[in-house]
């Protein structure tokens, strides 16, 4: 009877525990929209409410979210007195299928284990109580020869058998530690989110009347984004260039994304939309000081990078042709330019785990003319490179981002994709072409210094050579330097430009070349440097 009354109150007790929590209904992802960093997430709930006022609780939101950005609508009779954010600690833990299967197995192994490292404190045991016990005989009595004979067979027996059956029992238990130890690193991997507590809203209302209807929720959660990635395609140097146009995605809100509506948007709502004001600009004396070394290898870094930027040939002779668009995948994607962003919506419902790995979406194929040619400066690479160059690719809505190129059949390695460099064609490197050869050499007996009183005179003879090795006609856009002074002591003179066209502020020769199959060409060109005999030229 005592146990029936503690029971009757446990119940009356778990009710009120109970009751006094709100009532909860679940927020159920509808759509998201992802930028580069943070994403829109949006809900519905179906809420039942008393007249008057009450608490409810809307459950599966993520795991964090800006304040300022929530919105809910509520159905007409309903007032929001006020909302508040609060973690979820109680939520089931949701696994998948292949999670409880590797789960099971794990519980069967461990089990097995156990049973094995307890045979082996058995058979240990056993052990040190034989070689406890080994006095044969009593201490008044003799021993007989016969029965030593046979306890001391026994023993040695015995002991073999022990530590035979130790050591088999050993190897099994580091078999099974190390299957144990991967199944726990398999759990970990498909172990969906990294943060198994989502978010709840704790709402405050007040109803003219009962009211069953759809509460929208919308907020901005930081644990996502997005960067654009391409496949950059072309079966041969005359063929038009085929991009894949994708997206990584990653997301770490606490929920699962289970066949959700998804838009990429390519604008920043968390960066300021206020215009900068202008304040008066006071002068000042700078203040000596010292730079640190690594913001001055920072500034060396971007100086170098411009430098190779630069090298990269422009030529804007192209004609243009209409891009083509790929129906298969293009019908499910639809890009929108806006005012101040691009963004594209997938028709095609995605699941995203809450894992915070990546996870790749197709979102375009685009076929657009493009113009190929190689370009070599053989002073700074001995390769040949091939550059693709697209003009009007304004109209491809093109991010900033990686690409793989695949020329030829074969993966060629990664390029960059820049679309913002302010020019009207967008230069792609396709990576280098080891059937064209450049070589560039000092032609020694041609080179030499002499000495003209207080001065000496160094004169540089090079040779280029150049081969083409590809069953086509190519175009080589190459080029090299001679060096330019300010210096008023030291005088450069060009003497053979090599046909070259010259640019003597920067001193850069560049050679527009047709090359045809099979064929070879050389190019020749020298300078002289004129400067003090006393005076050493440390780049020279």
């Amino acid at each position: 009877m005592k146990s029936i009354f503690i029971l009757f109150l446990s119940l009356i007790g778990i009710q009120q525990i109970q009751a006094q929590l709100p009532p909860s209904f679940n927020a159920k992802l509808e759509s998201v929209s992802i930028y580069s960093h943070g994403a829109l997430l949006n809900h519905s709930a179906k809420v039942r409410l008393p007249s008057g006022t009450t608490e409810i609780l809307l459950t599966a939101v993520a795991n964090q979210l800006y304040d300022e950005s929530l919105q809910i609508n509520v159905p007409e009779g309903v007032t929001i007195l006020s909302t508040s954010y609060v973690m979820d600690y109680l939520k089931n833990e949701k696994k998948s299928p292949a999670y409880l299967k590797v789960e099971d197995s794990l519980s069967v192994t461990a089990k097995v284990l156990s049973d094995i490292q307890n045979n082996i404190v058995v058979e240990e045991n056993m052990l040190l109580m034989l070689d406890k016990n080994q006095t044969v005989g009593g201490t008044a009595n003799g021993v007989n020869v016969a029965e030593l004979i046979k306890v001391t067979e026994y023993y040695k027996r015995k002991q073999l058998e022990l530590r035979a059956s130790i050591y088999n029992l050993r190897q099994k238990e580091e078999l099974l530690k190390m299957k144990i130890s991967k199944m726990q690193q398999q759990l970990k991997e498909l172990n969906s989110s990294p943060s198994d507590n989502t978010g709840q809203l704790l709402l405050q209302l007040v109803s003219v009347k009962p009211i069953e209807g759809d509460f929208k929720i919308s907020y901005m959660a930081p644990g996502a984004s997005w960067t654009p990635f391409y496949d950059l395609r072309a079966e041969n140097a005359a063929a038009p260039l085929k991009i894949m146009y994708k997206a990584n995605v990653v997301q770490s809100t606490g929920l699962d994304w289970k066949k959700v509506k998804l838009s990429l948007s390519t604008g920043n709502p968390n960066r300021s939309g206020s215009a900068p004001i202008l304040s008066p600009w006071f002068l000042r004396y700078q203040q000596p000081q010292q730079l640190p070394n690594a913001l001055e290898g920072k500034v060396a870094g971007i100086s170098a990078n411009r430098a190779r930027a630069k090298a990269v040939p422009s030529d804007n002779d192209m004609v243009l042709n209409e891009v083509v668009i790929s129906p298969s995948l293009n019908e499910h994607v639809n890009a929108t330019q806006q005012t101040l962003s691009t963004v594209f919506d997938i028709d095609i419902p995605y699941d995203i785990l809450s894992n915070g790995k990546p996870q790749l979406i197709a979102l375009r194929e685009l076929t657009h003319p493009v113009q190929y040619k190689y370009y070599s400066i053989p002073k700074a690479d001995a390769d040949v490179f091939l550059v693709g160059e697209i003009s009007g690719y304004d109209q491809l809505d093109l991010l900033p981002g990686e690409a793989s190129v695949i020329f030829e059949n074969s993966y060629v390695g990664k390029t960059t994709i820049q679309p913002n460099t302010g020019s009207d064609t967008l230069q792609l490197s396709m990576g280098r072409d080891k059937k064209i050869i450049v070589k560039r050499e000092k032609i020694a007996e041609q080179t030499g210094t002499k000495f003209i009183g207080a001065n000496k005179k160094q004169t540089f003879n090079y040779e280029i050579s150049i081969r083409n090795g590809k069953n086509e006609t190519v175009s080589l856009y190459l080029r090299d330097q001679y060096p330019i002074t300010t210096d008023k002591d030291v005088e450069v003179e060009l003497l053979d430009s090599g046909s070259a066209s010259v640019n003597p502020q920067t001193g850069i020769l560049t050679w527009n070349l047709k090359l045809k199959p099979g064929a070879t060409q050389k190019i020749k060109f020298s300078y002289a440097v004129k400067s003090p005999k006393d005076k050493v030229l440390a780049n020279l």
